[in-house]
């Protein structure tokens, strides 16, 4: 069955996503590639867990958190995934000597798979569409990454697929192996992390954790460790305008396709093979508009510049809150910090691009109206 245009194909479906070298993998070189990064991860340490104190959830008996992933040594939630995607492309053989690594990505994987690239001495190509903010493209060129553009989303998959069969490399392909790179039953991933933190909190155990989806892994990782653990805490995945994910929970219908969204870094034009709807308890729809509010209050109440995806958790977030209040529910709801908003710097965070971009943004949120 061929590839529609738009570049939108059911969940799974076979497509060849690399070219391998003919031979044995070099050992000796694996052996110690894996080794660079074990010992760059030795270097590394948590990433912190932030309180958020926020009348009037706090005296309703219902408290607020986010990991602040934006502490990694590349910026972002994704310096996890980049990390797991390259040990198990090494692993798998798929990696050797000199293989030009190519990843399609809406920016900030690219950034961290750039950075694992040069410490490895790997060459690296990141296939991305022309909307992708500045920062990040210079951050993937600082880490000695090439930038590959195309006009849409819906394009970076074959034109990834075409890269890497150029250049005989491999197509790291994030989208399909997000979800199954990580150990999700812990090995110190982020949902071991998050709950080890929560360990001495008024509600150790949260009612809910928000995330948001591009790839689906990291929903995936903590959906199956949630589950591994027999917590009593549900999953919601934030969800913003344009992506498909929202409506493929709903209908289980692999085949949808959407326009993608408009918030960098999450939400996706197709169904992805990483996302696993029965992991997902609850799905919340964000507008545009919540989003961006929402990204400029938690920076206000935490004296930072954060990134878009990071808003439309907060949004989610907030929903959760007062439905738990108005319910009488006691509990805590956890997101994260996915990055920071130096990142966007020229696009969210200036006013006159939001307006070419989104128009005037509305907010329908109740909640955002108070903060």
């Amino acid at each position: 069955m061929s590839t529609p245009a738009s570049g939108c194909a059911p969940a799974g479906a076979a497509q060849p996503h690399q070219v391998r070298p003919a031979g044995r993998p070099d050992n000796a070189w694996v052996s110690q590639a894996i080794e660079r990064i074990q010992a760059d991860y030795q270097r590394s340490a948590d990433t912190h867990l932030i309180a958020l104190p926020l009348q009037p959830y706090t005296a309703a008996g219902i408290d607020l958190y986010f990991k602040d992933e934006s502490t990694h040594p590349t910026g972002s939630l994704k310096h996890r995934l980049a990390r797991s995607l390259f040990l198990y492309a090494l692993c798998n053989g798929w990696v050797n000597e000199g293989t030009t690594v190519v990843e399609a990505s809406s920016g900030s994987t690219a950034v961290s798979e750039a950075y694992f690239a040069r410490l490895l001495g790997l060459p690296f190509v990141a296939v991305m569409p022309r909307s992708t903010s500045a920062e990040k493209v210079d951050l993937i060129t600082f880490y000695g990454g090439r930038c590959h553009f195309v006009d849409h989303a819906a394009q970076v998959y074959d034109a990834a697929r075409q890269v890497a069969a150029e250049t005989a490399g491999h197509y790291m392909d994030q989208f399909t192996y997000a979800e199954r790179a990580t150990d999700w039953r812990g090995n110190n991933n982020i949902a071991q992390s998050m709950f080890a933190q929560m360990a001495r909190e008024r509600h150790p155990v949260p009612r809910w954790v928000v995330v948001g989806a591009g790839t689906g892994g990291t929903s995936a990782t903590i959906g199956r460790y949630i589950r591994y653990q027999c917590h009593d805490t549900q999953l919601c995945v934030a969800e913003p305008e344009g992506s498909v994910f929202s409506a493929y929970h709903r209908s289980g219908d692999a085949s949808l396709c959407a326009p993608g969204s408009r918030i960098e870094g999450i939400g996706r034009p197709r169904v992805e093979a990483s996302f696993i709807r029965t992991l997902v308890d609850r799905m919340i729809d964000v507008p545009d508009g919540d989003a961006i509010a929402a990204m400029h209050a938690l920076g206000r109440l935490l004296g930072r510049k954060l990134g878009p995806s990071t808003g439309t958790n907060f949004s989610a977030m907030l929903t959760l809150a007062d439905e738990m209040r108005q319910r009488g529910e006691l509990g805590a709801v956890l997101s994260l910090i996915c990055d920071a908003g130096e990142r966007y710097r020229h696009s969210y965070h200036d006013p006159a691009w939001v307006l070419r971009t989104f128009g005037q943004p509305t907010i329908q949120n109740p909640a955002l109206a108070d903060l």
